[in-house]
C-alpha cells in the first residue's frame, strides 16, 4: 500500500500518465492474459493477471487508462459499498489515503469540502474509502497500480474488420489498427463497445428487448418518461403552432411502438464534466465552431415554459471541481444521437466514433456556453452559472476535456445465461455469483417524441433495488461454448437492456473484470475451456482474494 501512495504521488508531481507505460514492440508481442479496453475494468483485469503470476498485457485505445472513472464519473455509482472487494476496494481506499495527505487540497481547505457523495460520505471514514475524487487523481492510482503489478500496456486500436484470428473455436491473436499482433492464450473484452465479441464470433444483442421475452417489468419501450422529463407546453414544431415548418431537431412524431416493446434504440450517452468556478484553475467556455442556435430551441423554450435551473449538475468533487451529469427534461444526454434506423455506435468504425464523440463534446460545450451567455437565457440563470469552466489542471492534454464519451451501453453478449430484471430484483435465484450489485435499474432517454402535441422524452428508468445486493453469474461473463473457448466478457456480458442498467456501473465493471482474470488464469493453469472453471474453486480463490459474493444459496 505504501509502495502504491509512493507511486500515485510521482504520478501526480510528473503529470506523466498512461502513455510513459506504452511498450516498443520489437517482435510479435505476446502474453497469457491479453485484455482490450483501457477502461476501469480492463485495468483491474490486467493487474489480477499479473499479481496472480501470468504475463499480461493491456490494450490502451486511448493512453489514459481508466475509462469513465478517470473521465470525469467522479461520483461513483455503487449503491452499497459492501459490495466492494479485492482490487475495487483497494483503488477506492487508495483514493481515500491520497485525500488524508494536507497537500492533496489544492483548490479548497479539506474542512471546506462538503464529503456528499452517492448514498455515502464521499470520504467515508468508517470504511476508509474514497468515491468521490478528481480524474487525475483517479487515472494515478490505476497508472501505479499497473507499475507495480508488472502489466506490459500498448496504445493501440482494433482493427474492426480482421481484429481477430481463431483457431477453432479459440482465439490465438488479435490484430490492432496499425498491424500490431498480440498473442496470448486467454482474451478479456474489456471495451465498452464490446468490440471483441463479432469478431471472435460471439453472439450478441444492442437496443432493448420486449418486456415479454424474459418476463420483465422494466424493458422495451417506456412510454412518455416519468423522470428526467420536460416541462408541459413546449411545442414541437419549428414554427411554434405550425406542423408545416417540420419538426424541431431529434424529435420523433410518436413513440414509434407500443409500451414495452423491444427496438433498436440506445440510452443517450454524455460526457461526464469537470468543471470548477476556482478563478486561478478555470479556464471560461468559448461557443463552440459550428454552434447553431436551432439545437438550443428545445433548451430555450423550456426555460419560456418555466424552467430555471437543473440544465446540468454540479456534483462536488474535491478541490472545487464537479462531476457535471445530466440532470433532467434538457440536459447534457444528446438523446437519440447514439443511432439511427439502421447504425448505432457499436456499428460504427474508429474514426466514425470520434467525429460522433465530437458532436456529443460540442452539444455540452454550446449547452454550457448557452446557458451562460445566450440572450434568449433569463439573466438570473445566465448568472447563477456563470462562475463555471473548465479546470486547468485535468485532461491537460486534451483541451481540458474528458478523455472517455460516457458510453452507457452498446453491444450485449448473448450466452447460455442472461441477466435480467429478475436476477437484480432477487426474485431469481444466481446460483454462481463471480460478484455482486446494488444500484438502480437506471436507464437514460432514448428519444424525444411528440406526445399531446408536446415535446416529451422517452426511456428514462429508474427502479430503486433498495441497497440490496445481488449476484452476477460467471455464465454471463462467458460465451457460448460453441462460439468462443477462451474470451471473458465482464463489461458487455450477457444481460437485458434493464439488467444490464444495473451492472454497468463502474465499481461492479471492477469486480467482475477481477473475477474475469482470475478464471483467465485458472483456465490457463487447467488447460480448459473458460467454460469449464469449477465453480466451486474459482469462488475459493476469489474469497481468498478479498471479493465479495454474498452467502449461497442467494435467493
Amino acid at each position: 500500500m505504501k509502495i502504491l501512495q509512493v507511486a500515485i504521488r510521482a504520478v501526480l508531481a510528473s503529470q506523466v500518465m498512461a502513455l510513459a507505460l506504452v511498450d516498443a514492440w520489437g517482435e510479435t508481442p505476446k502474453a497469457d492474459v491479453v485484455v482490450y479496453g483501457d477502461a476501469s475494468g480492463g485495468v483491474v483485469a490486467a493487474v489480477q493477471a499479473a499479481r496472480m503470476g501470468k504475463s499480461a498485457i493491456l490494450v490502451s485505445q486511448y493512453g489514459h487508462l481508466g475509462g469513465l472513472t478517470s473521465s470525469g464519473l467522479g461520483w461513483s455509482d455503487i449503491g452499497n459499498d459492501k459490495i466492494l472487494g479485492g482490487l475495487s476496494r483497494e483503488f477506492y481506499h487508495q483514493l481515500y489515503l491520497h485525500y488524508q495527505k494536507p497537500e492533496a487540497w489544492v483548490q479548497q481547505k479539506r474542512e471546506e469540502f462538503g464529503n456528499k457523495g452517492q448514498g455515502v460520505p464521499g470520504l467515508n471514514e468508517k470504511t476508509e474509502l474514497a468515491s468521490v475524487f478528481e480524474p487525475k487523481v483517479a487515472e494515478a492510482v490505476f497508472d501505479a497500480m499497473v507499475k507495480e503489478a508488472g502489466v506490459r500496456v500498448v496504445k493501440g486500436r482494433l482493427d474492426l474488420e480482421k481484429g481477430v484470428m481463431k483457431d477453432g473455436t479459440t482465439i490465438t491473436g488479435i490484430r490492432l489498427e496499425d498491424g500490431t499482433v498480440i498473442e496470448g492464450k486467454v482474451f478479456i473484452d474489456a471495451s465498452y463497445e464490446g468490440d471483441l465479441m463479432p469478431l471472435a464470433g460471439v453472439s450478441f444483442v444492442t437496443g432493448r428487448e420486449s418486456n415479454s421475452e424474459f418476463d420483465e417489468q422494466g424493458n422495451g419501450n417506456t412510454g412518455v418518461a416519468k423522470k428526467n422529463q420536460l416541462p408541459n407546453g413546449i411545442d414541437p414544431y419549428v414554427v411554434a403552432g405550425d406542423a408545416s415548418s417540420g419538426l424541431l431537431p431529434g424529435v420523433n412524431p410518436d413513440l414509434g411502438g407500443e409500451k414495452g416493446e423491444g427496438d433498436h434504440r440506445l440510452q443517450a450517452y454524455c460526457y461526464r464534466m469537470v468543471l470548477t468556478d476556482v478563478p486561478e484553475n478555470r479556464i471560461m467556455i468559448e461557443k463552440p465552431d459550428g454552434y447553431d442556435e436551432a439545437d438550443y430551441e428545445i433548451l430555450f423554450r423550456a426555460m419560456e415554459a418555466g424552467q430555471k435551473g437543473g440544465f446540468f449538475k454540479l456534483s462536488p468533487m474535491p478541490n472545487r471541481k464537479t462531476d457535471s451529469n445530466n440532470n433532467g427534461g434538457i440536459s447534457t444526454d444528446y438523446i437519440g444521437m447514439n443511432y439511427g434506423p439502421d447504425w448505432d455506435w457499436s456499428t460504427l468504425d474508429h474514426e466514425e466514433r470520434e467525429k460522433l464523440a465530437a458532436k456529443h463534446r460540442d452539444w455540452q460545450l454550446g449547452l454550457v456556453w448557452s446557458v451562460q451567455n445566450h440572450p434568449r437565457v433569463p439573466e438570473p440563470i445566465r448568472k447563477a452559472y456563470a462562475p463555471w469552466g473548465l479546470p486547468k489542471d485535468e485532461f491537460t492534454d486534451n483541451g481540458h476535456w474528458p478523455y472517455n464519451l460516457y458510453v452507457r451501453e452498446a453491444r450485449r453478449m448473448r450466452s447460455d445465461f442472461v441477466m435480467t430484471e429478475n436476477h437484480c430484483k432477487r426474485t431469481l435465484p444466481v446460483e454462481d455469483p463471480v460478484g455482486m450489485g446494488a444500484y438502480t435499474l437506471d436507464s437514460h432517454n432514448t428519444q424525444r417524441v411528440v406526445h399531446n402535441g408536446m415535446v416529451k422524452n422517452e426511456g428514462d428508468i429508474q427502479s430503486y433495488l433498495g441497497g440490496k445486493a445481488y449476484g452476477i453469474s460467471y455464465r454471463s461473463l462467458v460465451p457460448k461454448a460453441e462460439e468462443c473457448t477462451n474470451l471473458l466478457v465482464p463489461w458487455a456480458l450477457s444481460a437485458t437492456h434493464i439488467a444490464f442498467g444495473s451492472i454497468r456501473m463502474e465499481p461492479v465493471f471492477m469486480i467482475l473484470s477481477q473475477s474475469a482474470a482470475t478464471a483467465a488464469c485458472m483456465a490457463i493453469d487447467a488447460e480448459i475451456p473458460v467454460q469449464d472453471v469449477p465453480y466451486d474453486k474459482l469462488r475459493a480463490r476469489l474469497v481468498a482474494d478479498g471479493q465479495a459474493l454474498g452467502v449461497l444459496p442467494m435467493e
